[in-house]
């Protein structure tokens, strides 16, 4: 599992996917959950301004499993 730290109160799912190198540019962000399935703490999210906190786990089947560290 990657570790993803923060050092803001959250991080949101867009912002994270460019932080962990899943996408290359923000912009990329509504195509990327668009197409892949990502899910946080267990559950099926799309939300690119979804907030991420310290504690939470980020699954994306293919690319990788992630915990966001404060």
């Amino acid at each position: 599992m990657n570790e993803i730290q923060i050092s803001t109160e959250y991080i949101t799912l867009g912002q994270f996917l460019k932080v962990a190198d899943v996408i290359q540019s923000g912009g990329m962000a509504k195509w990327f959950l668009s197409e892949h399935e990502v899910f946080i703490n267990g559950e099926l999210d799309t939300r690119r301004g979804r907030k991420l906190r310290a504690g939470d786990r980020v699954e994306i089947p293919n690319t990788g499993s992630f915990l966001i560290t404060g």
